[in-house]
């Protein structure tokens, strides 16, 4: 059931079960295939998209034509919300990268439940704080940074948005593509291919197949947060 859904969705955190129920009654329930585009950029934007299975990649075009990827989403994340609530058009890409399945909500509705709940409006808030500071950290690495650190900030990014952490070691299970972190930390899937053996050298990572571990998460975040 979708309300079941909503309830795990940070989005609707600490939201009364009744107030969540009228939501999900305004919710429909889409499948993308792999591959497929969600949303274009500069489109017009009139849907809230909520992650219920599988990877969403958020991506933007260059002036040289090269992808620049912003933000892998997973389970319970949501994107699509700034057109919402600017009225402009989309400001970015949105693909599927494996069979996908998204909750949405038109964005009438959507403004009518930020307008009559404030505990919504305070999580969109507060995820959209968590976004910024991200972006800030991002723009930072790509501005002032090496290869090596920009590489440990995608992947501190990556494990905040598709880790589960236990025992201070954070387990992403299914790591991005090379050429995708590199498109993420503005270098080539060479440069990124050597930085993560030298990482797992230095017993900062260990990796297998798509399945990656930072050890020491804390200490992983010292050198790169």
């Amino acid at each position: 059931m979708i309300k079941d859904f909503l309830e795990s969705v940070n989005l609707f955190y600490d939201v009364k079960d009744s107030v969540i129920e009228e939501i999900s009654n305004l919710c429909q329930s889409k499948t993308y295939p792999k591959n497929s585009m969600i949303i274009l950029e500069e489109e017009f934007g009139d849907q809230l998209f909520i992650v219920r299975t599988g990877t969403v990649k958020i991506t933007r075009v260059n002036d040289e034509g090269k992808e620049v990827i912003l933000a892998l989403l997973g389970v319970g994340d949501f994107f699509g919300e700034m057109a919402i609530l600017d009225g402009k058009s989309r400001s970015a890409n949105a693909l599927a990268q494996e069979k996908c399945e998204v909750v949405t909500i038109n964005s009438a509705d959507f403004l009518n439940v930020l307008k009559n709940n404030f505990q919504v409006s305070m999580n969109l808030l507060e995820e959209l704080a968590v976004r910024l500071r991200k972006s800030d950290q991002q723009i930072e690495a790509l501005s002032l940074s090496d290869a090596e650190h920009r590489i440990g900030v995608s992947l501190l990014n990556i494990a905040e948005d598709m880790g589960v952490i236990k025992n201070g070691i954070v387990t992403i299970s299914n790591l991005p593509y090379q050429q995708d972190i590199a498109n993420m930390a503005g270098t080539s899937r060479e440069t990124v291919s050597r930085v993560l053996k030298m990482f797992e050298d230095r017993l900062l990572i260990t990796k297998k197949g798509h399945i990656l571990q930072i050890s020491d998460y804390k200490f992983f975040k010292r050198i790169f947060g």
